[in-house]
């Protein structure tokens, strides 16, 4: 048996190669589609993400707002435990000033003793929440920010300096609660 014989490979006319498929591939379907089915596959895709980033809003948004409520109930119930702690260290003086007066026949000496201890124990409960007098030392310079001046006096100190106070005042957490009453001295 003879085995065919195969033109040589030069000639024009005899092709060796399978025949060409033309079927389009999928990455060239797009250049050979309708341009209507082109189109509306463009809008069902951006629809698609619309609604994908329009999920992704509300639920940013949801978030936001659950984040907003959460901070609120804090804040809530810091300003409610902030003023339970500083309640709770006020006990103790309405305690001691109870028991003061429950003493019937109590000396002024004994009166005074625990007038004296019951205003140490006030005091210690408002500088443990930074609650800090404001009393200046006569001769000290009067400050705007910390003093009201109630009067004006002529005295031999320098001008606007403190010459008494009338009423402490009190400073929290380095805010003025309340500026002290003083008077000054008037310019010479």
């Amino acid at each position: 048996m003879s085995e065919p014989q195969h033109p040589p490979p030069s000639d024009p006319t005899t092709n060796l190669e399978p025949a060409m498929d033309t079927t389009p591939h999928p990455e060239q379907a797009p250049f050979m589609e309708d341009p209507l089915a082109v189109a509306q596959a463009e809008v069902a895709k951006l629809t698609s993400v619309n609604a994908d980033l329009a999920d992704q809003f509300l639920r940013a948004k949801a978030e936001v707002e659950n984040a907003r409520r959460r901070a609120d109930e804090e804040i809530s119930k810091a300003r409610k435990f902030a003023v339970e702690a500083f309640a709770e260290s006020l006990l103790p003086v309405a305690d001691s000033l109870s028991a003061g007066l429950a003493i019937a026949d109590a000396s002024a000496e004994q009166l005074r003793e625990g007038s004296e201890a019951t205003l140490r124990q006030l005091k210690s409960a408002l500088e443990r929440h930074k609650v800090i007098e404001i009393n200046p030392e006569p001769g000290t310079k009067f400050d705007p920010h910390q003093h009201q001046a109630i009067s004006v006096v002529p005295a031999e100190q320098e001008a606007n300096t403190v010459v008494s106070v009338l009423q402490k005042g009190y400073l929290i957490a380095d805010r003025v609660l309340r500026p002290a009453l003083v008077t000054v001295t008037a310019p010479k």
